[in-house]
């Protein structure tokens, strides 16, 4: 939100400098950003002054050129070279001197000495559309002989500079989004810190009705959508150019100036926070306005010529045929304010604001309207506003109000009531503020108080105060008046001992992993727990749905963790850095429509934690010692792994299978003794990989860091000496079934010997000829290992001997 501080200076009374404002409202809540002066021509008039042309004759090479001397109050004269039809001796001109820079749109213009057709020109004199005082480009500006040679444009023209105050206004603070609103918590500071200050909104009383010759009726179908609806027309307007007052204060904040009509209803806006729209009168036919949704796919046109096509839940102000806005969003074609328009009809009202953010949303349209109606208008302001507005029109384009204002207000929208007792208020804050300045406080910020006793205050919170309906709403007010910073520190500091939890283990076990795998060359990313749905194709059904999504990349809560790497791998590559380790701990969340309850809403819902890691690109590039290499799932494999072993679960805790996860071309899925998933991890399908953008092969792994975590919950993490006695290696060649995986013989080998069996690994598959059709051959290594003896040759035979029995007869494996 732009405030012009000399546009402020209007409606209070203070003497601060610009940054005082800005740290005053800073302390009040409304937080500046930024600090700029600025002029409402652009740049300042630097550099041009008035001047009287001495000599002008014709040029010696040039048929249209004259070359002139210039009387700038120096000592000596300037030649400046003009080729402007109207220029003669005796005139008082405006001269851009050397040096001066002149614009034209975001087009700079140094003025350099220079020559035309063989002479010397030192200066330009200038037209007003060169200078950013008009739009005649006719001929130079002649000024009138009073005119003081030497003054500077600035002065001659009293072009002032203005600061502007650039405010962060939070979602919740819509009364603050204009210059009176603004002025109101400004006002309130300036009280509570003792400065002598006054209000002055902008008065209405000189409003009046001149003739009844276009009266309009007003019907407002929608009531839910549209609370309050109120117009009046005014005939007889001339639309034309604004007068600089107006055009300047429009531009110091940003807004291009367009005709007097539509900088009337732009200027109210800013100034009071009232969105306004002007019809013109011959669009409203029937004389008559009727506020109501249209028919699923009705057909609409904007003014900026984009056709839309309107939802049965878009609010429209319809004439007496056809629709012509989105209530609260944009006007429609033909119906806005041209140069051939006379007669207008403003428009003044108050939409429900959900209806307003909808709309936008739907057809992509954001105004300053509806970043205004979207988070709560003053429904007790419309008509202020509105009469305002007319009294403008008439003023500056000659119209006449007629008919008297038609205000449609079916359900009054009451102010707010707050008990607010005075204990409460010093407990909330920490500290004891006295009665006298919590009722100043509350009286600056336009609070009623209805009602005093001993206890607190019965308080009537002004209905464009959206965000304060409660006790704490209001003490938040107060406190942000009187001054956080007048808060003191406790000296005492407060505390109880609490006994660690689940939650600070799981936590305490991520911190961990992190630190793990950051030693191991991974970057930590965080992704945004809003995605889109079609990530997930057809798993919608299970979505988290987002009621009031911001966009469709915005709509669903992540069911994995996958798609955001994805999203971070895409943007790195694009930048030239594919080789990439990433993990990422996050919330997912579930919806199971089959638990949908009504008395227990939350039923359907669940949430977990999990960890990501993505492996892409290559693992060792560039090295004199070594030819680079890519990553591979082996490799995956082993940081999963090892994680598993830092957590404390132990390989006979898991069962490991095949993955069945479309989103793998293949992979790997973990589970406890009881089924539960514990993690995936894969090479991402082709398919993934194209929809993501990746050209390199991204290997992925997902753990589910709750259910990991109630795993190892009786898992103490203990160290033990390296063992005294030698290890035993074992390799058997296996012909089995094409069907059967590794994972099934590695379960196999740990059921058959749980004590000494260390580890079980693949190292060799063949598949081809001399093999049985329909079989594969698996090298399998075994490792044996006691650790308190060294292991003879029967024990190891005998172990090897009942493994060999036990693959026969479970997976129908034969030695090679």
């Amino acid at each position: 939100m732009n405030i012009s501080y000399k546009w402020l200076k209007e409606y209070v009374d203070f003497d601060l400098t610009p940054q005082e404002v800005c740290d005053a409202l800073t302390s009040t809540g409304l937080e500046v950003d930024a600090l700029e002066e600025v002029q409402s021509i652009k740049g300042g008039l630097k550099g041009l002054y008035v001047g009287k042309v001495v000599t002008c004759e014709m040029h010696p090479n040039s048929d249209h050129l004259h070359v002139t001397t210039v009387d700038l109050g120096r000592e000596s004269l300037s030649q400046i070279v003009c080729g402007a039809p109207n220029v003669a001796e005796g005139q008082k001109v405006i001269v851009a001197d050397l040096g001066c820079v002149l614009y034209d749109g975001d087009k700079e213009f140094v003025i350099k000495k220079s020559k035309l057709r063989g002479v010397e020109s030192c200066g330009m004199i200038c037209a007003e559309d060169e200078i950013g005082v008009g739009n005649s480009h006719d001929g130079i500006i002649v000024l009138p002989e009073d005119a003081k040679v030497g003054m500077t444009a600035a002065e001659y023209y009293h072009l002032e500079s203005d600061w502007l105050i650039e405010v962060d206004i939070t979602a919740n603070r819509a009364d603050a989004l204009s210059h009176w609103g603004v002025a109101r918590d400004l006002y309130a500071w300036l009280k509570q810190n003792g400065y002598k200050t006054q209000l002055h909104k902008p008065s209405t009383a000189d409003f009046k009705v001149d003739n009844h010759d276009l009266p309009i009726e007003v019907v407002i179908e929608n009531q839910e959508a549209c609370k309050r609806y109120a117009c009046v027309s005014v005939t007889d307007c001339e639309v034309k150019e604004s007068p600089d007052w107006l055009k300047n204060k429009l531009s110091t904040i940003g807004l291009r100036p367009i005709n007097n009509i539509v900088d009337i209803t732009n200027y109210v806006m800013m100034a009071l926070g009232q969105p306004l729209h002007c019809f013109d009168a011959d669009m409203v036919t029937g004389r008559k306005i009727v506020v109501k949704t249209m028919p699923e796919g009705t057909p609409f046109q904007t003014l900026d010529g984009v056709d839309h096509k309107l939802s049965e839940r878009d609010l429209a102000i319809c004439n007496a045929e056809s629709p012509m806005c989105i209530a609260g969003v944009f006007g429609g074609k033909g119906s806005g304010t041209y140069e051939s328009t006379r007669n207008v009809v403003l428009e003044s009202a108050y939409f429900h604001p959900t209806w307003i953010r909808k709309s936008a949303r739907r057809h992509g349209l954001s105004t300053d309207a509806s970043f205004r109606f979207e988070r709560g208008v003053d429904p007790n302001g419309t008509v202020e506003a509105l009469k305002y507005a007319a009294m403008l029109c008439k003023q500056l384009a000659g119209g006449k109000v007629s008919m008297e204002i038609c205000d449609v207000y079916p359900k009054p929208i009451k102010d707010a009531v707050v008990d607010l007792k005075f204990d409460y208020v010093n407990s909330l804050i920490g500290k004891n503020i006295d009665v006298v300045t919590l009722k100043s406080i509350c009286l600056s910020l336009e609070m009623e108080i209805i009602e005093e006793n001993e206890l607190g205050l019965t308080l009537k919170v002004p209905a464009y105060r959206v965000d304060v309906q409660r006790p704490c709403d209001v003490v938040e007010d107060i406190l942000r008046i009187y001054g956080y910073n007048n808060v003191e520190i406790p000296t005492q500091l407060k505390s109880s001992l609490v006994i660690k939890g689940e939650e600070d283990h799981k936590h305490k076990m991520a911190n961990l992993v992190s630190e793990q795998l950051v030693g191991m060359g991974f970057n930590e990313i965080l992704n945004n727990s809003l995605t889109k749905a079609a990530y997930y194709g057809e798993r919608q059904d299970t979505l988290v749905k987002i009621m009031n999504p911001l966009s469709s990349d915005l709509n669903v809560m992540r069911q994995s963790l996958l798609y955001g790497g994805l999203e971070s791998i895409e943007h790195n590559a694009n930048r030239r850095n594919g080789n990439c380790r990433f993990f990422e701990f996050g919330n997912v969340y579930y919806f199971d429509p089959n638990k949908t309850n009504e008395e227990n809403p939350m039923q359907a819902y669940t949430e977990q934690y999990h960890l990501g890691i993505w492996l892409t690109g290559k693992r060792i590039t560039g090295s004199w010692a070594h030819p680079d290499e890519d990553f591979s799932f082996a490799e995956l494999r082993a940081y999963v792994e090892n994680i598993l072993t830092r957590i404390g679960l132990q390989s006979g805790m898991v069962v490991r299978k095949k993955s069945t996860n479309e989103i793998f071309s293949a992979g790997l899925t973990y589970e406890n003794r009881g089924g539960k998933v514990l993690l995936e991890m894969g090479v991402l399908s082709k398919k993934e990989q194209k929809a993501a953008g990746i050209d390199t092969p991204v290997y992925y792994a997902e753990l589910n860091w709750t259910a990991l975590m109630k795993a190892v919950r009786k898992q103490k993490v203990l160290y033990t000496e390296i063992a005294k006695y030698p290890i035993v290696s074992r390799d058997l060649a296996l012909l089995i079934d094409q069907q059967v995986e590794f994972a099934q013989i590695e379960e196999v080998a740990r059921q058959t010997e749980k004590k000494l069996l260390k580890k079980v690994e693949l190292f060799d598959v063949y598949e081809g000829k001399n093999l049985p059709e329909g079989k594969k051959s698996y090298a399998v290594n075994f490792i044996l290992q006691d650790t308190e003896k060294t292991m003879g040759d029967k024990q190891i035979d005998a172990i090897m001997q009942k493994l060999i029995n036990n693959l026969k007869q479970k997976l129908g494996a034969e030695l090679r």
